[in-house]
């Protein structure tokens, strides 16, 4: 099996998990040139997360640097060609389904049919408490949201939708986004996530299974599935490194020559993944860009795939 592979953008989410040090000092233009560094590699997408504000006790863990997905997105897609834009992942409970229906449909239309619109549940109670939202029927709102972005953004001008959170006819938008269908992919690994996303996605991204864990969870979702339509199955990689780093990595990155880099990686496909998530230990984004074009030459072209 091909596989394709993406990339979650550095400086627009700072988590301590996976933040490098250089990207505390780094703003738009590192932004930009990754994201062009990714055009040019063959990456299928891009993606940026969504949080509307951290509480201050998880500040130190997760930080407050968090960038709006669609603003920067948009940014993005007006500096690249052909990678697609991923929202990974947007937590569409906190906003009315028209209101993130006019945002991403707006996105995928100037950007020419490039979005793809990852949603989540969402876990920062004190978000959805400042919003004015219920934080404990979030995943029941999340099930109706995607059947009501499922009507808001198809073809129809004016969409409806009838349901016990949202209700609403009658109503225009347009533009209109240019995909005749926005693949709506869910992300979480919980038993509620996987279930959603193999009755209402177009996708599946997990959330931090390691690799022993994902052919149980693939095969929960085929059979959840039941209908056998297409269902794009990811994945995110351990952290990567091309070559042989002349610094300490991490033990549990995977280092090496493209050969034996794509061998391991392609093991992912082997248990069903059509698309895996990548992330590089870097130590500057001048780093970072060297090992997306490395990856992108000569790792790529191993997978089957290169975009």
């Amino acid at each position: 099996m091909s596989l394709d592979y993406g990339i979650q953008l550095p400086v627009q989410s700072q988590s301590t998990i996976y933040a490098e040090a250089w990207e505390a000092d780094a703003g738009p233009a590192d932004l930009v040139a990754v994201a062009r560094a990714a055009d040019r590699a063959g990456f299928a997408y891009v993606a940026a997360c969504d949080h509307v504000a951290i509480p201050r006790r998880l500040a130190d863990a997760m930080s407050t640097v968090w960038y709006d997905p669609v603003a920067t997105l948009a940014h993005l897609a007006s500096v690249t060609e052909h990678v697609r834009l991923l929202a990974h992942v947007a937590v569409v409970g906190l906003r009315h389904p028209l209101l993130t229906a006019k945002q991403y449909a707006t996105l995928d239309h100037l950007s020419g049919g490039r979005l793809i619109l990852g949603v989540g549940a969402g876990h920062v109670r004190e978000e959805f408490e400042a919003l004015g939202v219920d934080f404990e029927r979030r995943g029941a709102v999340l099930d109706e949201t995607l059947d009501a972005l499922r009507a808001a953004l198809g073809p129809d001008e004016f969409p409806s939708h009838h349901g016990k959170s949202f209700d609403f006819e009658e109503l225009g938008q347009r533009p209109r986004p240019a995909q005749a269908r926005v693949p709506l992919w869910v992300g979480g690994s919980s038993p509620a996530a996987v279930r959603r996303a193999a009755l209402k996605g177009d996708g599946w991204l997990p959330q931090g299974d390691p690799r022993e864990r994902l052919p149980a969870q693939i095969e929960t979702l085929r059979r959840l599935r039941g209908d056998g339509t297409p269902l794009t199955v990811g994945a995110i990689t351990e952290p990567l490194y091309v070559g042989a780093p002349g610094w300490e990595v991490g033990r549990r990155t995977l280092t090496g020559p493209p050969e034996a880099l794509a061998e391991s990686l392609r093991a992912y496909g082997a248990m069903g993944v059509d698309q895996i998530q990548v992330r590089f230990r870097c130590r500057s984004r001048t780093e970072l860009t060297d090992q997306m074009s490395l990856f992108g030459a000569e790792v790529g072209p191993l997978l089957g795939s290169g975009s």
